[in-house]
């Protein structure tokens, strides 16, 4: 049984919109049906959400996100994300294993990767970045895709609350965390 009852159909015509917009012709996810419960928490999840095409590039982004969310432990938003974007992001399977396992010590990474997936284990364990990693993330970065990183990890820490608050059942056929190697 569901913490929340995510909204079910028929959508109201505005929700509908949104899921149509977001969604792009597939099914609403779970999340995305839950937040709709409530008018206040829907719009505030879609103003502060990042979904749109940031300073960054996908590849980047999503290595941001897949970190963010799987040190935190959301599998549930993590799976979301490599089904919907692995492909697309060119992550290869031991890349997408490194996300969960390993972060930036895995060897699978670009110097800019590891800075990027450093800076969000930072912020995970101290909500800061030291000098070292700030400049790490400068020498590859320029301010607006600074901010990016940040505004991301904070997000979807965020996300990652709400998926793990409300025990959000996995999506079906949504991608699983890999099995430490």
């Amino acid at each position: 049984m569901p913490r929340i009852a995510p909204l079910a159909p028929p959508y109201p015509d505005d929700v509908q919109g949104h899921f149509d917009a977001i969604m792009r012709g597939a099914p609403p996810l779970v999340l995305f049906r839950t937040l709709a419960k409530s008018p206040r928490a829907w719009a505030k999840f879609r103003g502060g959400s990042l979904l749109d095409r940031g300073p960054l590039s996908l590849r980047d982004r999503e290595l941001v996100i897949d970190r963010t969310c799987a040190l935190a432990g959301a599998e549930y938003e993590w799976g979301v994300h490599i089904t919907a974007f692995a492909a697309a992001a060119k992550l290869t399977p031991d890349e997408i294993a490194a996300t969960v396992h390993g972060g930036s010590a895995a060897p699978v990474w670009s110097p800019a990767e590891r800075a990027l997936l450093a800076a969000a284990e930072a912020l995970h364990n101290r909500a800061a970045l030291d000098d070292p990693e700030f400049a790490a993330l400068r020498a590859h970065y320029d301010e607006d895709q600074v901010l990016e990183v940040l505004l991301l990890c904070g997000f979807y820490r965020t996300v990652a609350y709400v998926c793990r608050g409300l025990d959000l059942p996995l999506e079906p056929g949504g991608a699983r965390f890999p099995r430490a190697a």
